[in-house]
């Protein structure tokens, strides 16, 4: 099915998920997750305090999650260009793309507000990181395929809920959870809309669907991936336990399966059957890989604590 056709025939679906979402989606204010009387003026311009290490009293790694979690919200303009692009700025499409949007807003601003008036980071590193990373841009997963696209953000959505959790919870400061926890929600709604949505494309096009499954859950990467120096964040949260393979693998990737049944499906031809035990493997794989870093961690873990 060509892409026209996918998205004609996915509008309906579209709005029923856009009222669903409308339904239950809560309305929350920024300002009331950051506590401002902790605040104080920097130097610079206002000639405050300067920032110092010894103001930031979160755990290191947690510190290291929350700016990997904001500056990933901060390319919302490169996500918003794409998924405009992709799904059109009318009809139920349009209306969901510009609440998305909207939505995804927020997380940005909380974030930034909070860590800013707790001085968690420091203010002129996390702009400049910011610059950097925007200047970077983003693309999607695949441009122009926009199956591919959906099931990629039924899964990242999924991650990024677990990741925003679980970097509430390593704070250790019941502000910062109550903050993270509501971003979670948005981004568990938003993971519903596209799981449904890729679940009404399964019905519409079984091989199509089931190949851009296989493609994305074998090249899944985190949209902060191009973050400048990623990769050593990464590990140090998933050494954490933030967000690691064993998460990626039970929580997101395997619950959203389940949900579309892409093991139980009938109807597939040969090359949807073909994607479908690539698909298996990637699986198989990915627990290998998840039970071997426990395993290192695990070591890690017990060498630190002699």
């Amino acid at each position: 099915m060509d892409q026209t056709a996918l998205l004609i025939e996915l509008e309906p679906v579209v709005a029923a998920n856009l009222d669903r979402h409308l339904s239950l989606a809560k309305e929350w204010f920024p300002h009331e997750y950051v506590p401002w009387s902790e605040g104080r003026t920097f130097d610079g311009l206002l000639n405050g305090e300067p920032w110092l290490e010894t103001d930031a009293k979160l755990p290191d790694v947690a510190r290291t999650a929350l700016i990997v979690n904001l500056l990933t919200e901060d390319n919302l303009p490169s996500y918003h260009h794409e998924i405009a692009s992709l799904f059109g700025r009318d009809g139920a499409w349009g209306t969901w793309v510009h609440r998305w949007t909207a939505e995804e807003g927020r997380h940005g601003i909380a974030l930034r507000d909070y860590l800013t008036v707790t001085r968690a980071v420091d203010p002129v590193a996390l702009e400049r990181a910011r610059m950097v990373h925007m200047q970077a841009g983003y693309a999607t997963y695949h441009p122009d395929e926009m199956m591919h696209s959906i099931a990629y953000v039924a899964f990242q959505e999924l991650a990024t809920r677990i990741s925003h959790r679980n970097t509430g919870k390593a704070t250790g400061d019941p502000v910062a959870e109550q903050l993270l926890a509501r971003v979670a929600a948005d981004e568990n709604l938003h993971m519903v809309f596209y799981r449904n949505l890729l679940a009404a494309a399964f019905d519409l096009d079984p091989d199509h669907a089931m190949r851009a499954v296989t493609d994305v859950v074998a090249d899944f990467q985190m949209p902060g991936a191009n973050i400048e120096g990623f990769q050593r964040k990464a590990v140090s949260i998933a050494l954490a336990g933030i967000y690691d393979l064993r998460q990626h693998r039970d929580e997101v990737l395997q619950p959203v399966l389940r949900q579309w049944d892409v093991f139980g499906r009938t109807g597939l031809s040969a090359e949807g059957e073909k994607a479908r035990e690539e698909l298996a493997g990637h699986m198989d794989e990915l627990e290998l890989q998840a039970s071997r870093f426990e395993e290192k961690r695990e070591a890690r873990r017990q060498r630190l604590n002699r």
